[in-house]
């Protein structure tokens, strides 16, 4: 059974690995234009972090690729191995 979030209820949320570093909290979400399905999660980094140090961040935001989210609860479970 799917389960459907609005994007409104994610805003804010922090977003963790599944060995539970602190990435952020979301942003916002990255679509493709054709199919309309989610590809990335944008994400404000946790500055604080020096894992997220080491990533790909871009005018402040770090894309955090769709597939590698693993839960959506309290807080936005995503695969480390997919993010570094």
């Amino acid at each position: 059974m799917v389960k459907y979030v609005i994007a409104e209820q994610l805003i804010g949320k922090e977003v963790v690995t599944t060995d539970g570093i602190d990435l952020g909290r979301f942003l916002d979400a990255e679509l493709n234009e054709v199919t309309g399905k989610l590809t990335s999660l944008i994400v404000e980094p946790n500055a604080d972090n020096e894992f997220v140090k080491k990533l790909d961040v871009k005018e402040g935001k770090l894309k955090v690729p769709y597939d590698s989210v693993m839960a959506v609860n309290d807080y936005i479970v995503v695969d480390r191995k997919s993010v570094s």
